[in-house]
C-alpha cells in the first residue's frame, strides 16, 4: 500500500489497544457514515475473522461505534461510544459471521437514515490503515488516506470523460481512479483519489452531469460531514 506520510508509517494517535482493532476501526466506521452521508439512524455491525472473536476485548465495537458518530481516533469519548450513540438517537446491533476468503480484520457496516441504506465491507490491514473493498454491490479499492469522491451513476459513454473534465478545469490532480459496473449500460460506481478536496463548487459540476445519481465525499482530516 502507499503510504501518505512518516505518520501513516508510524502509526495514528488514538485511544485504544490496538492499532489494527480500534483505531482502524474507527476509520471504518468513519468511513461508512461518510458514504451515508451522515448520522446513520440504524447501524447493524458484522464482524469477521479476528474481529469476530476479540471485538469485545480490543473495544472494536466501540470503535466502529465512534466512528459512526464521527470522532476521531485520539477521541476521548469512545470508550463511551455505546452510550452517545444512544444519546445521539443511533441504534446499534452487533453480530459475528464467518466467510471464507476475507481478510482477519474484516467488518461489514449496514447503515440506515431515512430512506437511504448503504451497505460498506472494509478490512483493518494494520498501523491504523484501512481499505474499503465493497459499497452496496460494487467491488472497490480505496483507503480513504486521500480525499475521495465516489460517484454513483449509470454507465454511459462519455461520463467519465465529462468527470474527468471537471477535474481538469478545477485543476485537481487524480491520484487514482477506478470503475465499477453491474451490468453494461447499468448502475455504475467510479472512485477518484485526489491530492486535494475537491471545491464545492466542482462537487456540484459533478452532480449536475446527467445521469448522476449520487456523489459522496470521504475526507477522514475534515471534523464534518462533507457530502
Amino acid at each position: 500500500m502507499r503510504f501518505k506520510d512518516v505518520f501513516s508509517i508510524i502509526g495514528p494517535s488514538m485511544v485504544g489497544p490496538s492499532s489494527s482493532h480500534t483505531a482502524g476501526a474507527v476509520r471504518l466506521g468513519r468511513t461508512a457514515r461518510h458514504v451515508l452521508g451522515g448520522l446513520p439512524e440504524h447501524a447493524e455491525i458484522i464482524f469477521y475473522g479476528s474481529f469476530a472473536t476479540t471485538y469485545r476485548g480490543h473495544g472494536t465495537d466501540l470503535a466502529i461505534i465512534a466512528g459512526l458518530l464521527n470522532y476521531d481516533t485520539d477521541d476521548m469519548r469512545i470508550k463511551d461510544a455505546f452510550d452517545r450513540a444512544k444519546d445521539a438517537g443511533m441504534e446499534v446491533e452487533i453480530r459475528s459471521a464467518q466467510k471464507a476468503g476475507m481478510h482477519p480484520n474484516t467488518a461489514t457496516l449496514i447503515l440506515r437514515r431515512g430512506d437511504q441504506k448503504v451497505i460498506v465491507t472494509g478490512c483493518s490491514i494494520g498501523g491504523g490503515n484501512i481499505e474499503i473493498v465493497s459499497i452496496d454491490d460494487f467491488d472497490v479499492k480505496f483507503t480513504a488516506v486521500y480525499p475521495t469522491l465516489l460517484i454513483f451513476h449509470a454507465d454511459r459513454r462519455g461520463i467519465l470523460a465529462e468527470m474527468t473534465d471537471i477535474f481538469k478545469h478545477a485543476d485537481a490532480n487524480i491520484g487514482y481512479m477506478e470503475v465499477d459496473r453491474k451490468s453494461r449500460s447499468g448502475d455504475a460506481l467510479t472512485v477518484i483519489e485526489s491530492d486535494e478536496v475537491l471545491p464545492t463548487e466542482w462537487i456540484d459540476q459533478i452532480v449536475q452531469l446527467r445521469d448522476v445519481y449520487k456523489v459522496r465525499v470521504i475526507h477522514l482530516t475534515s471534523k464534518g460531514d462533507l457530502s
